[in-house]
């Protein structure tokens, strides 16, 4: 058996490992990194997405800091016309790709076992030859894969499916034409997420007509407008205003359902059927258009979770549903993000990256890679990394946000951490208030007001959480 040192293990070449991996080399100059996963490429969970996914936020902070993805243009058409590009999944795994061979690899600090895992007593083991590698690791254990990411082609449903009846994961869409006799003659989408979204939008573009589509949703969603999550200073008042605007309404709401209502009201947020009050909350992220596009859905199915696909009936938690001949189901009930508790993210020989700022993976492992090479002590590296519980419905949203706030304001109170972040492109919006100019008064008393009203929204969102 070969036996090999490396200075850390990273378990996982997803977003979130290649992320700390990639700023871990440069704030570590003399690191030696080896990573295991099981995907023959990295990329983690896109080497399994659906072929017409895409980003729901820009491309300009995904990936990893060294290396933009995507152009920093704007859309011209389409349903993100006017704002910044989104990458569509072969162009984010491409781009993974090239960040493995043009990027890590070439430092020769980085050693890469595709289609492997590690087992804890120090062995990696090849998926294809059972070839056994054991490794010694001078500082740390890194797992990546704590918030384990969940696809539909890869899910194990927890409904049942009785023979004959088709269903598909959305992954299998774009191969229908290669049998024309066999078109399905009505498409009943499973799953209210984004997901779910994107497939229904991809059925009308692909000619699909509205009243083919019956949409089972069990909850309904709200979701951020995606204008107020873009870069660059065009999107001051979008981006910077609409954090303010945030604040405002954490700092004023009641309750969480005041709180949502508060922020549909500025236009932070939004959702599909106005007559529907949202019970779910993923941060999910969508623009105006992509909203008006799912109104034409009008049979939408709200009984709950599918229990049984029967041959011409779903059963349901709340009742029965009879489906027409030649339906064709598409599963998009895959939940993405586990949700598993928060841990410390630095423990004893072992780092477990989690997001420390929602709705921001990559920012987020790129950033504890910084606190690991430049903050000394476990309990100094977790005060600056404390992780934010991912939440499910509309109640959780106060305690992820207060996090957010948390952390924001331990991260002001160091002067080279706040430096990297405002340089950091996975950021998004510290060089847009950066670049502010001292005769933009306008911007400048948008700023002025940010520190007061996160002040006030920490103290509210303290008592909305009791």
């Amino acid at each position: 058996m070969e036996t090999i040192e490396t200075d850390y293990l990273v378990i996982g070449a997803g977003a979130m490992g290649l992320a700390f991996v990639d700023t871990l080399l440069t704030e570590l100059p003399e690191a030696t990194i080896t990573i295991v996963d099981r995907h023959a490429k990295p990329g983690g969970h896109w080497n399994d997405a659906y072929p017409f996914v895409t980003l729901h936020q820009p491309s300009a902070f995904y990936g990893v800091a060294s290396l933009p993805l995507g152009s920093g243009r704007i859309d011209s058409h389409g349903l993100n016309a006017g704002l910044y590009e989104l990458a569509s999944g072969p162009e984010v795994s491409a781009y993974y790709d090239q960040v493995m061979n043009r990027v890590l690899l070439p430092t020769a600090r980085v050693r890469y076992f595709p289609m492997s895992e590690y087992a804890d007593d120090g062995r990696i083991v090849s998926l294809v030859s059972g070839v056994e590698t054991q490794v010694r690791i001078a500082r740390k254990t890194v797992d990546s894969t704590y918030l384990g990411t969940n696809v539909p082609a890869t899910h194990t449903r927890k409904f049942s499916v009785a023979d004959g009846v088709r269903i598909v994961p959305p992954n299998d869409l774009p191969h229908l034409w290669r049998n024309p006799a066999a078109m399905p003659r009505h498409f009943t989408v499973l799953g209210a997420g984004k997901t779910g979204m994107d497939t229904i939008i991809w059925l009308l573009n692909a000619g699909a007509t509205p009243d083919m589509i019956s949409w089972v949703a069990p909850r309904a969603s709200w979701f951020f407008n995606r204008k107020s999550v873009q870069p660059g200073q065009a999107f001051f008042d979008e981006a910077i205003g609409g954090q303010l605007r945030l604040m405002q309404a954490q700092g004023q709401a009641s309750d969480a359902a005041d709180l949502f209502a508060r922020l549909e009201a500025c236009g932070y947020m939004h959702r599909i059927h106005r007559d529907v009050l949202p019970e779910m909350f993923h941060y999910a992220i969508a623009s105006e258009a992509e909203i008006t596009v799912l109104q034409r859905i009008t049979d939408v199915i709200r009984q709950g979770r599918v229990q049984a696909l029967e041959a011409g009936r779903m059963v349901m938690e709340r009742g029965e549903r009879a489906t027409a001949p030649g339906t064709l189901f598409v599963d998009c009930t895959a939940t993405a993000v586990e949700r598993r508790p928060p841990v410390p993210v630095f423990q004893p020989g072992r780092i477990v990256p989690q997001m420390i700022r929602l709705p921001q993976p990559a920012f987020s492992a790129a950033m504890i890679a910084w606190v690991e090479a430049h903050v000394d002590s476990e309990a100094a590296q977790n005060a600056l990394t404390t992780a934010v519980p991912l939440p499910d419905g509309i109640a959780d949203f106060p305690r992820a946000a207060l996090v957010n706030i948390f952390n924001q304001g331990a991260w002001s109170q160091h002067p080279a951490l706040m430096q990297w972040i405002n340089n950091c492109r996975l950021d998004g919006f510290g060089a847009v208030v950066r670049d502010v100019q001292p005769d933009e008064a306008d911007k400048i008393a948008i700023l002025m007001q940010l520190r007061p009203a996160a002040m006030a929204a920490m103290a509210n969102l303290q008592k909305m959480i009791g």
